[in-house]
């Protein structure tokens, strides 16, 4: 099977202070971080194993509550991961703070990151030396940031020091309805050309996904969900195995708003954008 994990431990800690996080300046006590390192260790041994086994094609995101690269198991995982002939992806949602100079281990042809940028949390100087030091080993990175109006000055900033061939993309912001004007989207549109993509929600209940199919949610204890949304839990990924997982599961939310998600519904075809970069969001269409 060729399949797509995501995967998320318990580390809940966050070395920036973000208004809107829950987990912005969160410290998790040793015995949480302890829990964490040895669900990663535990869930890169299963990757090994699906390589001597020969039973599947896989490529794995790291999506932590939290800042994992600060941490050396994530370093570690990434690393080894990228060296496994059975996987043809790693990537991480990382906001780039931590040291950089254990990516020279990386195969660099399947390492990649998911970069975000909180305007406030760092300065762009720093932020964009971070950014450069990636550009330059040249390993496939996007970056982005959440669409805020007070944020649209820093994002442009931004978008004009980076290099034009890095893709950067904008989160829609939707607490507020009717929060854009035509004009701001305009201006988020020259950000992002696919701004317009996130800016909607999509009906998504009844409809097919991949989610379930073979795309897997999993929690640090193996459970696996069909999504990051539906807290049903289809199964556990160590006793059951992908095979026995998977299957066709029709949407059962209403509507699908986040990237992670409606990404993996067919209809939308959004490997015409981002072709074989799904996992790290690089549009290959501008």
């Amino acid at each position: 099977m060729k399949a797509k994990i995501y995967f998320r431990g318990s580390l809940t800690s966050c070395n920036y202070d973000c208004p809107y996080c829950p987990f912005s300046k969160n410290r998790d006590s040793a015995e949480t971080l302890a829990k964490d390192r040895a669900q990663i260790e535990a869930f890169v041994e299963w990757v090994r194993e699906q390589g001597e086994i020969g039973e599947h094609s896989l490529s794995v995101f790291f999506n932590p509550y939290g800042e994992g690269l600060t941490h050396r198991w994530y370093r570690t995982a990434m690393t080894e991961l990228s060296h496994m002939k059975h996987v043809k992806k790693v990537a991480i949602q990382t906001n780039l703070s931590g040291r950089l100079d254990w990516t020279s281990e990386l195969n660099r042809d399947k390492a990649a990151f998911w970069v975000t940028y909180h305007p406030g949390q760092v300065s762009e100087e720093k932020f964009l030396q971070q950014c450069n030091k990636l550009y330059e080993q040249g390993i496939a990175f996007s970056v982005g940031s959440v669409g805020l109006i007070r944020a649209f000055e820093p994002l442009l900033s931004l978008r004009e020091a980076l290099p034009k061939d890095v893709y950067m993309w904008v989160n829609a912001y939707k607490d507020r309805a009717n929060y854009y004007s035509a004009a701001d989207i305009a201006l988020l549109q020259s950000i992002d050309p696919h701004f317009h993509i996130n800016a909607v929600d999509y009906d998504s209940r009844g409809k097919s996904c991949d989610a379930g199919y073979n795309v897997f949610y999993v929690q640090g204890d193996g459970r696996v969900k069909r999504c990051y949304k539906d807290r049903q839990v289809i199964g556990n990924l160590y006793r059951d195995g992908l095979d026995a997982l998977s299957k066709r599961r029709p949407c059962r939310m209403n509507c699908c708003d986040c990237y992670i998600g409606y990404i993996h519904m067919p209809e939308l075809k959004l490997e015409n954008v981002y072709g074989d970069h799904l996992l790290e969001r690089i549009a290959v269409t501008r």
